[in-house]
Formats: structure tokens, C-alpha cells, sequence
């Protein structure tokens, strides 16, 4: 996202009641401009550091992946593929598996911390 769009929605989040914001190191995120509106409003930024994959969730997901599909050897490409989608279709019909490496406590508190509009798009 370009840095004005970004400003734009600090500024939404703002006035939603958002205090916090925890993101990437992202052009946008770190613009001077971004800041500036953040600053105005209050609203604190926190950014990741710059490699931080145990911030990450979906890394919990890939990590379970590879201990499902690494290892043996595959007659091909396909057959690989293959394996993979069997893994993804099992934790798919899983939920509370994937809930278990993605939710953690701190990710959990702060989304029932959310004012209940912004649910939505999560």
C-alpha cells in the first residue's frame, strides 16, 4: 500500500478506538508520513523486527507442512504436490489444530480486544 493509504487507515483505526498498531517493515508503514499522522493522533507504531518469523503465524503452518511432507523421497514433482495438499486438506478439516499453531495468547487477547466492528475483516 502506498503511504497516504496507509495514513488513511491509522487514521480509521484511530478513530475506532485503536491505540496500537504492530506491523512489518513494510515502505508504506515506515513512511516519515505515516508517522507524522500517527504521532498527531497518538496512535503508537510498533514494527517487527526485520526478520521475525516466530511473529509470524502462518510460519507455525508452513513448519507443520514441512514436518509432513519432508523427508522421503517423491517419484516426482506431482507426487510432492500431492503430499502437500494431503496435508493441507487435513488441517483444513482440522480447525482446532490450526487454531492451536496460529492463536496464540497474545494474538487471541488482542483480537477479542477489537471493537466488535472491526471483526469483520479478520
Amino acid at each position: 500500500m502506498k503511504k497516504e493509504a496507509v495514513a488513511e487507515q491509522v487514521k480509521e483505526w484511530h478513530k475506532a478506538g485503536v491505540q496500537a498498531v504492530v506491523w512489518d517493515r513494510s515502505g508504506g508503514h515506515r513512511s516519515l508520513h505515516v508517522r507524522d499522522v500517527a504521532q498527531q493522533l497518538g496512535v503508537k507504531l510498533v514494527q517487527q523486527p526485520p526478520y521475525a518469523p516466530e511473529l509470524n503465524p502462518a510460519e507455525r503452518v508452513f513448519e507443520e507442512l514441512r514436518r509432513a511432507v519432508e523427508g522421503p523421497l517423491y517419484a516426482d514433482l506431482n507426487a510432492k504436490v500431492a503430499a502437500v495438499e494431503t496435508a493441507l486438506l487435513q488441517l483444513a478439516a482440522d480447525p482446532q489444530r490450526v487454531k492451536s499453531l496460529t492463536a496464540w495468547r497474545w494474538i487471541q487477547q488482542a483480537y477479542d480486544a477489537l471493537p466488535s466492528s472491526n471483526t469483520a475483516f479478520l
